[in-house]
């Protein structure tokens, strides 16, 4: 019989073994957004689809979607049909991750021809084909080439008729393809580590540890749900939206077995790209709820199970197809925060301000000018880059700047992004002032200034947010400043889509700060010179938010000068 410290170091080892997984794929990941940000997910499943364990590398959106995903891939392949060196693929977003840029990659596991397992992983592609990742699509066929639940591999053997056709649609098929091998292979990466665990522990399946992990999860989330004060709390966000603004609303159940969201009465699906499938607020909602109530209990089914979400069919946090979702992260990027406006009014003091939400991505589409000759040396590219804006404060620590969150995925360097493609980042700097005032101060964004290497001119696909609605701060706390996007002429551009830039101009970004938390009279007083002397707030603030005398912020700001000139 296997004790319980046995099956506890079984489970450690589970938690290795996909993290092993994940690091695998961002060594082979040929897409920067993997190999530099850390957007993908990797998991391990027991034979009913049943995620075990997941990797601690990855995002929210991809590993708590990625929960569901591999019961469709059972369902869809049939299990008469799943054979020992098989790999399954598909991209379809209400089945996968949310979007068509998203591969997963499911492979069966087994160990002495006895099938024990899945693993599954997902990573995040440059280009799919269609009008490229962006908002501007009115279907999701616009979006790209769709893969449906099929097999890559049939007992070890590649489909090329499918590589053929992925290479035919796509604008980088080198990058993509060689992202599909990547995922296969961290797949059987994790198969060979889990099969050294089973033989180690003399493991002919995983049945025994699936159900201490599965019972153990679940009995303990349930236990941190019936230690909270029971009630029902309403929470509501406005932001931008693609060319009017979106409302979420929500209604947050805490009963004793279960918390349950609601996100009926949020607006409707949206004509552009922006919509989300329920399996990507699903992820980002639970992803809120277990940070607040049970951060420290790993990620798997049993421990995802006692949070319903569930939202209205039609519903832009319900699209069903064929709506555009190719940016359905700058939606379900803000489901935190707004279920954290509920959640606030039962656990006070629980959770942060809002910070920058979604991410501050772009993807630019840099070609020849087509003004003027253009030099043999310039050619066709595609780049996306992954950057973030500030968090929100939190009831007893500032906002962290220039961090992801809800997503958790990193910014990337500007040596791995100008590596990609003839782009050159001009600027990248934190952004003076931009965290929202309070007791608590919010993150601070990002200035960042984008170009073409000579000869080029460009498309530049917009992906932001709080343009027109910045973070709001939370009991007292000033709001973050806002999203500011232009042309280096000075030319206004839009939070979202895609837009010209021609040759010799320049993209000026400014992004969003988190939102402050409390008063910014109950600041204190050395925490406010430190920013000062920082630059992180201006002489402006200091004085008229946090009431800093003028004769202190002129000590300050020669002391700080002097550090400088020493």
């Amino acid at each position: 019989m296997t004790s319980t410290i046995s099956n506890q170091v079984m489970w450690n080892r589970l938690i290795s073994v996909v993290e092993e997984q994940a690091q695998a794929l961002v060594r082979t990941a040929f897409s920067t957004s993997v190999r530099e940000a850390g957007d993908l997910s990797a998991g391990v499943y027991d034979t009913s689809g049943n995620m075990l364990a997941q990797a601690v590398t990855g995002t929210p959106g991809h590993v708590n979607a990625m929960a569901d995903a591999v019961a469709h891939f059972i369902a869809a392949i049939g299990q008469d049909n799943i054979l020992e060196q098989d790999v399954y693929i598909t991209n379809d977003p209400w089945l996968g991750t949310g979007h068509r840029h998203d591969i997963t990659v499911v492979s069966p596991a087994f160990h002495n021809g006895v099938h024990v397992g899945f693993f599954g992983c997902t990573a995040h592609i440059t280009d799919i084909g269609g009008r490229g990742f962006g908002a501007d699509a009115n279907d999701v066929f616009e979006e790209g080439l769709g893969i449906p639940i099929m097999k890559f591999a049939d007992a070890g053997v590649v489909d090329k008729t499918l590589v053929k056709i992925i290479r035919e649609n796509v604008r980088e098929p080198d990058q993509l393809v060689g992202d599909v091998y990547a995922l296969a292979t961290c797949n059987e990466v994790g198969q060979r580590r889990l099969i050294e665990m089973m033989t180690e522990f003399k493991l002919d399946g995983l049945d025994g540890i699936a159900s201490f992990i599965l019972e153990n999860s679940r009995r303990a989330t349930l236990e941190r749900i019936a230690a909270l004060p029971g009630g029902s709390a309403t929470g509501e966000m406005t932001i931008d939206g693609f060319d009017k603004p979106i409302t979420l609303k929500v209604k947050l159940d805490i009963e004793g077995d279960r918390l349950v969201c609601d996100f009926a009465g949020s607006s409707g699906v949206d004509k552009k790209g922006i919509n989300v499938p329920l399996v990507y607020t699903k992820a980002y909602a639970c992803y809120a709820l277990k940070c607040a109530i049970a951060p420290e209990i790993p990620n798997n089914t049993a421990s995802l199970a006692p949070f319903e979400i569930t939202a209205p069919e039609g519903t832009i946090v319900n699209a069903p197809p064929p709506a555009p979702v190719a940016l359905r992260h700058v939606i379900g990027h803000m489901i935190p925060d707004t279920v954290y406006d509920a959640l606030d009014k039962i656990l006070p003091g629980k959770v942060p301000a809002e910070g920058a939400g979604c991410l501050c991505n772009f993807q630019v589409s840099l070609r020849p000018r087509m003004d003027a000759p253009a030099p043999e040396s310039a050619r066709r590219s595609e780049v996306l880059t992954f950057n973030s804006g500030g968090s929100g404060a939190r009831p007893a620590l500032d906002g962290m700047s220039a961090t992801a969150f809800p997503s958790g995925v990193m910014t990337m360097p500007v040596e791995a992004t100008e590596h990609a493609g003839p782009i050159i980042i001009w600027r990248k700097e934190l952004r003076p002032g931009s965290g929202g005032v309070g007791k608590q101060r919010g993150g601070l964004g990002q200035f960042m200034e984008v170009g073409a290497v000579e000869g080029h001119e460009f498309d530049f696909s917009a992906m932001f947010d709080r343009v027109n609605h910045p973070a709001r701060g939370r009991r007292g706390g000033g709001n973050g400043a806002a999203t500011t996007i232009s042309r280096s002429d000075g030319s206004a551009m839009r939070g979202k889509g895609k837009q010209f830039v021609p040759h010799g101009q320049r993209v000026m970004l400014a992004f969003p700060g988190g939102a402050g938390y409390g008063n910014a009279r109950d600041r204190d007083l050395a925490a406010i010179k430190s920013d000062l002397a920082r630059g992180y707030i201006t002489p402006e603030s200091a004085r008229d938010d946090y009431g800093l005398s003028n004769s202190d912020i002129a000590s300050v700001i020669q002391a700080a000068k002097l550090g400088e000139d020493a």
